[in-house]
């Protein structure tokens, strides 16, 4: 058996595997998402993720796994998680800080130095802005860090008291990540950034420290993993040219596999774990969380998100002319304005809340479309979009999805595609597949198509253009009231 893990934003999930694919066992534990006047400031307790480790190792019952042919029954174990995420970790283990999540974008000045030094845009969102934001303003903390470490590189450390930094490919050093250069031109200690270890690479075994904390079984094998947006990629099979993953939960992100990458700043391009491939992404920060948050606001708290849609299913397409901008944590692609709001754009007395629900639903799709029409841009074609997250249950908000974009949405059998990519590092790591592409066509089946409805792409044909002019339009607005002293 192998047990993949995920970290990702609300829940840590893991899932027992046999190593032709069949998920045997599945767990999870909720992550909280911590409370925090400034909108720029999103943390987690990254013990909370030591205890949903240790949580779902005991609902699987691995503490107990017996011994077989005197090698541990479990054959391997891999952590992926979110990010860029950073938890700033002493010496002897002990968490410093509550982990600066990816919706976290305090570092705003920070990133425009980390800018200017490397001659490129670097996001608040990014590793180095976070770790400089520390180097800046809390001091203490950051000379006191012995590792900078995300999620998955946490719970690995924790386990085989290895800390390493899980590189997907090389361009992820001068784009998410950070490269030892930038670092000392930042005037930081090069030595809190961990090694650089390839996914898929074997990082040690679980050591006495790391079972007692866990409850795994000593000795078993931990195979690298990587961050979640990447094993995605594997656990949809987006691992040919035109296929693309789009990760929905409380974010969005698309990620589109090409054969060349996008000379555009509004894209992110670095190299695909599929040889000679690359992944052209685009993320996008509030779209499950907007749908939460609005069902919170409207007082549907206790309302299921299957009722929900099933009220939006009778608004007609385009949700009686309302849009909104999903912007409620700033936005990343393809605008990458931390400073954008959201907005109900065209209200009037006839709109009622299943409209605005409706909108914000929309909403999403259209982001969606904001980031793939910026790719068909750079010339690269999206054939179909692998959809995957708690929303892509929603077959009703799956086919807005397709209507919007124009594109077919696939959804595969298995909804945990960051654990059924996990299954494919460690498969690879085990020796299992020639390749990890090899691994992925392999394990992932995709369970429903939907195809778009001419008569309601139409709708949204007209719709787009105002969907990003709407944006445009407020864009001054967003940033006098991110920046005007007088209304802080």
């Amino acid at each position: 058996m192998i047990l993949t893990v995920d970290i990702g934003t609300s829940v840590l999930k893991a899932a027992l595997f046999e190593k032709n694919g069949t998920a045997t066992r599945r767990a999870e534990f909720p992550i909280v998402l911590l409370p925090n006047p400034d909108p720029l400031r999103r943390e987690v307790d990254a013990a909370d993720w030591l205890r949903g480790l240790r949580s779902v190792a005991g609902q699987l019952g691995l503490a107990a796994f017996p011994a077989r042919a005197g090698s541990p029954a479990l054959e391997a174990v891999i952590i992926s998680g979110n990010g860029p995420t950073l938890v700033p970790v002493a010496a002897d283990g002990t968490i410093l800080a509550k982990a600066m999540t990816w919706m976290d974008r305090r570092g705003v000045e920070e990133a425009r130095i980390v800018s200017e030094k490397r001659g490129k845009y670097t996001d608040p969102a990014f590793t180095l802005p976070k770790a400089l934001w520390l180097f800046r303003h809390e001091r203490s903390i950051y000379d006191h860090t012995r590792h900078f470490l995300s999620p998955p590189e946490f719970l690995t450390y924790v386990l085989t008291g290895e800390a390493l930094t899980f590189l997907p490919t090389p361009q992820y050093k001068e784009s998410i990540m950070w490269d030892e250069e930038a670092v000392e031109m930042l005037g930081m200690d090069k030595g809190k950034f961990p090694p650089f270890c390839a996914p898929g690479a074997m990082v040690g075994k679980v050591g006495a420290v790391g079972s007692a904390a866990t409850g795994l079984p000593v000795g078993t094998p931990v195979i690298a993993g990587a961050p979640d947006f990447i094993v995605a990629l594997l656990g949809t099979a987006t691992v040919r040219p035109g296929r693309a993953c789009v990760r929905s939960g409380t974010s969005e992100g698309i990620n589109l596999c090409s054969t060349v990458p996008a000379n555009d700043k509004r894209l992110l391009s670095v190299g695909h774990l599929a040889e000679g491939l690359y992944n052209v992404s685009g993320v996008i920060s509030t779209t499950g969380k907007a749908l939460e948050w609005f069902k919170n606001l409207s007082g549907k708290t206790e309302t299921s998100y299957e009722s929900l849609f099933e009220e939006i299913a009778a608004v007609p397409a385009g949700a009686n002319r309302l849009l909104f901008l999903p912007y409620l944590a700033g936005e990343r692609a393809p605008l990458w304005d931390p400073s954008a709001r959201g907005s109900f754009i065209g209200l009037n007395l006839n709109h009622g809340l299943a409209d605005m629900t409706r909108a914000v639903v929309e909403s999403v799709a259209f982001a969606i479309r904001d980031v793939i029409e910026v790719m068909g841009e750079n010339g690269l074609a999206v054939s179909d979009l692998r959809i995957i997250g708690t929303p892509s249950k929603s077959a009703i908000w799956n086919q807005i999805r397709a209507d919007v974009t124009g594109r077919r949405i696939l959804v595969p059998v298995l909804q945990d595609a960051d654990l059924s990519g996990d299954l494919c590092l460690g498969l690879f790591g085990l020796g299992e597949y020639p390749t990890i592409a090899a691994a992925s066509e392999a394990v992932v089946r995709i369970g429903a198509i939907f195809e778009p409805r001419p008569e309601m792409t139409t709708i949204y044909d007209e719709l787009f253009p105002l969907y990003r002019q709407s944006y445009r339009g407020l864009r001054e607005v967003f940033t006098h009231l991110s920046t005007a002293r007088s209304l802080t």
